[in-house]
């Protein structure tokens, strides 16, 4: 099972796949200047909402919970150079 980690200004929120519209929402956040966006829970629950915003040090982290012992973790900053 992958989870992905989202760290955002030094606090870890995990997720479950996929995450692929939750990155968009993030992104058009931070495009418009700052932003709310719901994080939802790992399990249960109603979420976090975020408040994303330019310059806003957000990481993506993906790991492999339980798989193949051989399998990478992968990183990503969301396109931008670590931050947004």
């Amino acid at each position: 099972m992958i989870v992905n980690r989202l760290t955002v200004d030094g606090k870890d929120y995990f997720l479950p796949e996929p995450v692929t519209e939750l990155r968009a929402k993030i992104l058009e956040a931070v495009r418009a200047g700052g932003g709310y966006v719901n994080i939802p829970p790992l399990r249960t629950g109603p979420g976090i909402d975020i408040l994303f915003s330019p310059g806003m040090p957000v990481t993506w982290t993906q790991i492999d919970v339980g798989g193949d012992t051989d399998a990478a973790e992968g990183s990503d900053d969301l396109g931008f150079d670590g931050d947004l």
